[in-house]
């Protein structure tokens, strides 16, 4: 019986429900996984989906000064390995052009992972085409086995492109999660690393039913419009531009700002919101397990997510969060950026509107404050949308298609 590596940089994070749902699903259809991880997260909470995957876990040193002896161990055991020149050529030619400590790290964590691999894996699939593809690419080539990739959004929008050419070019295969990501590795691809396109999808079976009822306040100051977002509080998400939009709502509308998720932009936003007079309308929950985030989207009125792309050139692909909002019912308010359109509809399943375009926002979210049938309306199409386009079960089907052949 042969084992597949599913090399991750952190594992379980809450912010990566799609590949715990993935690495569980190719379980249940019979693909016996060993799950690799570049770091040990600490969120506050594990998802159920989690909990539920058997799958053995080995957690890599995360700096290699951390554990000095096993980076030796793992350094000297590569050297001996058939593919360690070849390997380490790979990596000499990388380093010349990123002279980074973290490439450094990366090589390290490779020896590592090249002693440490159990010996019934032959086949290394990773997620994000940046620091694990790294780390995979040189493991692999160390012991002479294949590797393949799931490319999603950051790994690919902020690498540079002969990484990303040459990395394309030494695996078997890859898959992508959104039709703009497909098109573009592809173009990297010139033909000969087969690039599929898997949307994540969702498993709709482990959601309650969509709204059935929903709001019919217009905003007046008796009955708050309820909006949500969850995400992390990180630049790309546009927080700061959605709470400058909130902000130029008229005064005569009555709505309450839910956000759940933590991040590193947490006080900057908080005193922003307080500059800008919003605060008393808002909540900030910080992060919840899976039936928190549930519940909370079937309290709310509409879902708004405006993403952008950020200086360094990062952007979400199509995040899950805002496919989990359009099946439980909720009208979405997003931006168009990388493939959120490839999901919502402009005006059939919710309002989209130009990146970072703060007027815009903030006239999508008055009109849906406004409008309760519209919101019922959009509401139930996307979640019509999502049930016939979305499910999750096709890519998996494909996914472990490809691995059993791999294996």
């Amino acid at each position: 019986m042969t084992r597949i590596a599913t090399v991750v940089k952190g594992y379980p994070r809450l912010s990566e429900t799609f590949i715990a749902q993935e690495i569980l699903g190719l379980e249940q259809r019979g693909i016996d996984q060993v799950i690799i991880s570049l770091r040990h997260p600490h969120d506050p909470f594990q998802h159920d989906l989690n909990r539920e995957i058997t799958a053995e876990v080995l957690y890599l040193p995360e700096y290699l000064k951390d554990d000095p002896r096993r980076v030796r161990a793992g350094r000297a055991h590569a050297q001996s390995l058939p593919g360690y020149a070849l390997a380490e050529e790979v990596f000499q030619s990388d380093l010349k052009r990123d002279r980074s400590i973290s490439r450094r790290r990366r090589w390290g964590q490779a020896c590592v992972l090249a002693r440490e691999l159990p010996d019934d894996v032959n086949h290394l699939h990773t997620h994000f085409l940046h620091t694990p593809a790294s780390v995979t690419r040189y493991a692999a080539i160390m012991r002479g086995i294949g590797w393949s990739f799931s490319a999603h959004a950051k790994d690919i929008w902020t690498s540079p492109r002969w990484e990303l050419t040459e990395k394309i070019a030494d695996a078997d295969w890859g898959a992508t999660c959104t039709n703009v990501n497909a098109q573009y590795l592809r173009q990297l691809a010139n033909g000969k690393t087969p690039i599929d396109l898997v949307y994540h999808g969702l498993a709709l079976d482990r959601f309650p039913s969509p709204k059935s009822e929903y709001s019919l306040s217009a905003g007046d100051h008796s009955d708050p419009v309820q909006l949500l977002s969850v995400g992390r509080l990180v630049e790309k998400k546009g927080y700061d531009d959605l709470l400058h939009a909130l902000a130029r709502l008229p005064d005569n509308l009555d709505w309450h700002f839910t956000h759940i998720g933590g991040g590193g932009l947490s006080g900057r936003l908080e005193a922003l919101a307080e500059r800008l007079r919003i605060a008393d309308h808002i909540t900030w929950r910080g992060a919840l397990p899976r039936d928190g985030v549930i519940a909370a989207c079937l309290a709310s009125d509409l879902f708004v997510l405006p993403c952008k792309i950020t200086a360094s050139g990062d952007r979400d692909g199509l995040p899950n969060v805002l496919m989990e909002a359009a099946a439980l019912g909720l009208p979405v308010v997003s931006t168009k950026v990388s493939a959120v359109a490839e999901l919502v509809g402009n005006r059939m399943t919710g309002l989209l509107v130009e990146p970072g375009d703060r007027t815009d926002l903030a006239a999508a979210l008055q009109k849906l404050i406004e409008e309760p049938m519209l919101r019922q309306k959009l509401g139930a199409a996307g979640a019509k949308d999502v049930a016939e386009r979305f499910s999750c079960a096709p890519g998996i089907d494909h996914l472990a298609a490809r691995l059993r052949e791999a294996a």
